[in-house]
């Protein structure tokens, strides 16, 4: 693909952006000259503290031990685990049932968590808000918390948001996912989209980050 046009029309990426994964891809031998690839994201481990938190008064040190938010769909979020093709009444808690004890399963490290919302079940590495609660960010537009479940359940809100954020500019990058053509493909062409799609907003995320 030679043109920097085409290549953003097709991709929704730059020319440019494109040619350095394709180099990425075949330096680690990701890509050959067939159509059998792959490339993996590796779940975080828990070592690092994610910088949004980090750099945040609001957040650190109360959510230090966050890895990550999860949603049945901090800055520059990337994808670090995608279960793809369940169907689209599928409960929260059964997909992550099945993300959690599948062989290729979510890896929540000792001691972390991510932030879920209601819809999940709290348990040991799900963090859910307090229920019966005041929640959503606009219901605190007029009055800010009034005790500390209130705070509590507003900073959650605050970072839980970015996975919503993440599936906007997803969805806004790759139209295929959001638009009506999508669910015309098979289940098994629907997954092998979001996987790509995943995969190219991760890359893309992270070359952002070396440009800037």
């Amino acid at each position: 693909m030679t043109s920097s046009d085409a290549c953003h029309s097709i991709l929704r990426v730059n020319l440019a952006d494109f040619i350095r994964l394709c180099e990425i891809l075949k330096h680690n031998n990701r890509v050959k000259g067939n159509r059998n690839s792959s490339v993996e994201e590796k779940q975080p481990d828990g070592s690092e503290i994610p910088p949004h938190i980090e750099s945040s008064n609001r957040f650190y040190p109360y959510f230090k031990d966050c890895v990550g938010a999860l949603d049945g769909t901090h800055i520059r979020v990337k994808f670090t685990y995608v279960l793809a093709g369940w169907e689209g009444t599928a409960s929260d808690s059964r997909i992550i049932k099945n993300a959690l004890s599948r062989r290729d399963k979510l890896i929540i490290p000792h001691g972390k968590y991510y932030l879920v919302d209601s819809g999940f079940m709290l348990k040991r590495g799900l963090i859910t808000p307090y229920r019966g609660i005041r929640y959503h960010l606009k219901e605190y537009s007029r009055c800010g918390p009034t005790n500390a479940k209130e705070l509590f359940n507003l900073r959650h809100a605050n970072l839980h948001g970015a996975i919503e954020r993440a599936f906007g500019v997803l969805k806004k990058r790759f139209p295929i996912i959001s638009s009506g053509t999508e669910p015309y493909y098979e289940v098994d062409i629907h997954t092998d989209i979001i996987l790509a799609c995943c995969i190219l907003h991760n890359f893309l995320m992270g070359w952002i980050q070396i440009r800037d």
